[in-house]
């Protein structure tokens, strides 16, 4: 049983999208039950203490740098004004973090990429090698796990989206090569998340989903 006041938060990141209005508007894909699951797996799974309810934030809210570790859902739907690559900016040279999912094949990810330079020109965004820290410091993960959709999970043998057949985890760097972006492409962890109490949503898949937060939350949280 935990105790004491949460020492993590679980933050999502409120953004502009390419499909601004309604409830697609890209940040709130499968919120808030997928952040809810998450959040009951960390609090089953590990030891940190973990507020019992996230939180999400725009990028130009001053809290933002009260969060340590940033969530970001259909990155590949960016479409960023100049005061929120302003706020992500500030925030990842400050020493935040920021978790990356749930976007798929090259039109998403030029996309991705051509806001995340806008943010950091500087960047160089490479594979990250499964003998990394960030793959080790709390489950041993052993390869990545391409996520589908939950519906293709169940009902599909298919797992990829678009021209996305391969999933990758890349990352992104700072001079003193902490890693501060992590990039999951072709994959979706919230709806394994979302979905992991479903009786025949495959194990694998969210045991994976959970395994890979979890480590990057143990990362985020020590480095």
């Amino acid at each position: 049983m935990q105790s004491g006041d949460p020492e993590f938060t679980f933050a999502r990141m409120v953004y502009t999208g390419l499909r601004p209005w309604g409830y697609g508007k890209n940040w709130n894909t499968d919120w808030p039950k997928s952040d809810r699951q998450f959040i009951l797996g960390v609090q089953r799974l590990t030891n940190i203490r973990i507020a019992q309810e996230g939180v999400a934030i725009e990028l130009t809210d001053p809290a933002l740098f009260q969060y340590p570790f940033l969530y970001s859902v259909e990155c590949g739907q960016w479409d960023l004004t100049e005061a929120e690559i302003a706020g992500l900016r500030e925030y990842l040279r400050r020493g935040g973090f920021l978790f990356c999912d749930d976007f798929w094949g090259s039109y998403e990810w030029e996309n991705f990429r051509r806001n995340m330079l806008r943010v950091l020109p500087e960047a160089r965004i490479s594979d990250i090698p499964l003998d990394h820290q960030v793959f080790h410091c709390y489950y041993d993960i052993e390869e990545l796990v391409q996520i589908p959709y939950y519906q293709q999970a169940i009902y599909s043998s298919y797992t990829h989206e678009q021209d996305g057949y391969v999933p990758y985890c890349r990352g992104i760097f700072d001079e003193n090569d902490r890693l501060m972006v992590i990039i999951n492409l072709n994959t979706d962890l919230g709806d394994a998340w979302e979905w992991a109490d479903l009786p025949e949503f495959p194990t694998r898949f969210s045991t994976y989903a959970y395994q890979i937060g979890i480590n990057a939350i143990v990362y985020a949280m020590s480095h």
